[in-house]
């Protein structure tokens, strides 16, 4: 993510809508994956498995709080669940999480799903990490958001994240962008068809035929905005299970845009002037969703009026730096510094849809949370703002 991100601050340097020349360099047009011969692994992908043995691929969430690591391990049985895979170690002095002086660090599994990359009986798990002392380590935001959503179990919330994303070249440059200037300016990309309007159809195509193989509940998908910008919905879920899903389904992006030499940033604010990238969360309470509920989300957004600061500071890495270049008022966002509301409005830290403004009752949708945003970090502090009071 670093990385790329300093190849987004060579781009936008040219200055926005302008055609001056960029300097590309020739070992960084492609990823090695590109170029690969993927025929060869094909000899060895017939290879029978032996029986009762299965690879499973841990995946955790690293020290930048943004990125995901992976590592697999062959395990002589098949879990029915997350809870049979043994407990691992790793070196979190390699993943911003430790020092090297003591360096093991323990993955504990807390979900499982179907791989849809080695098929059969393969898995990938998805894991909670903990330092030397067993204790949760500081990424770890999963364990605190686990306490407030348990705690709140008759309420019964439940929750749906749109996860916006960037393709782009090795460069830093959008995906498909050409290399001497910019496309045509926003308006025609939105939803749209045709080889002028839309770049990596076949890697979104590729992750959502994937997220329904692993089980994740995956519900639709659009192009946005920007051009080689794109969307995909998780949820609506109960509790936790969402930023689960959302965490393994942005690995599965990733691993998946790997293999076409393509990489995914989930920058908040690619490119000045153009749309940016959230994480739109959509969330309701039993009570809102009965008879009655508008009135229930109305008070609801009114502590989230109250606690505007600090859900900013928790829906981004950075603690609201990130969100900052994309939360501006334009470009179908409100201002970072104000709160605001509404009807069907798109420009507003909380929209309330059409539909739910007509049946008085449905859910709230938060724009605020920035696209590299901690799903478990944003259902904490909603829980804790609308549920907890506090």
């Amino acid at each position: 993510m670093h990385a790329i991100r300093s190849g987004l601050s060579s781009f936008r340097k040219t200055g926005a809508q302008t055609c001056l020349l960029i300097k590309r360099s020739t070992a960084l047009k492609h990823s090695p994956n590109h170029v690969m011969n993927k025929t060869v692994v094909e000899r060895f992908s017939k290879i029978p498995w032996p029986k009762e043995r299965i690879l499973a691929m841990y995946v955790w969430i690293d020290g930048t709080g943004e990125n995901v690591r992976a590592k697999t391990r062959t395990l002589d049985f098949i879990p029915k669940c997350a809870e049979e895979c043994p407990i691992w170690s790793y070196d979190g002095s390699s993943t911003y999480q430790s020092t090297g002086e003591n360096s093991d660090m323990f993955l504990i599994p807390v979900a499982m799903y179907n791989d849809p990359f080695r098929l059969g009986n393969n898995k990938l798990v998805l894991c909670e990490t903990y330092d030397h002392k067993k204790e949760p380590s500081a990424t770890n935001h999963r364990y605190c958001c686990k306490e407030a959503v348990d705690s709140v179990e008759d309420q019964d919330p439940w929750f749906g994240i749109e996860q916006e994303y960037t393709l782009l070249d090795m460069d830093g440059r959008p995906f498909g962008w050409p290399q001497n200037g910019y496309p045509a300016p926003q308006g025609p990309y939105y939803c749209g068809v045709g080889a002028d309007k839309q770049w990596g159809r076949n890697i979104l195509e590729a992750h959502y035929r994937a997220c329904l193989y692993s089980g994740l509940n995956i519900t639709g998908t659009n192009a946005e905005v920007m051009p080689s910008q794109w969307e995909f919905q998780i949820g609506t879920n109960k509790g936790i299970s969402c930023a689960d899903e959302l965490w393994m389904a942005r690995f599965l992006l990733c691993r998946i845009a790997e293999e076409f030499g393509v990489v995914v940033t989930l920058d908040p604010k690619p490119l000045p002037d153009w749309n940016g990238a959230g994480a739109h969360c959509n969330f309701s309470t039993k009570p809102m969703r009965e008879e009655g509920g508008l009135k229930v989300i109305e008070e609801a957004i009114e502590k989230l009026r109250k606690n505007h600061k600090k859900h900013i500071e928790a829906y981004d890495p950075k603690g609201g730096k990130d969100n900052e270049r994309r939360l501006t008022g334009l470009h179908e966002t409100s201002s970072i510094h104000d709160f605001s509301s509404g009807i069907a409005n798109r420009g507003t830290s909380i929209r309330i849809t059409r539909q739910t403004a007509e049946a008085k009752k449905g859910y709230l949708e938060d724009r605020r949370p920035a696209s590299n945003c901690d799903p478990y970090s944003v259902i904490e502090v909603l829980i804790r703002t609308i549920c907890l009071n506090e």
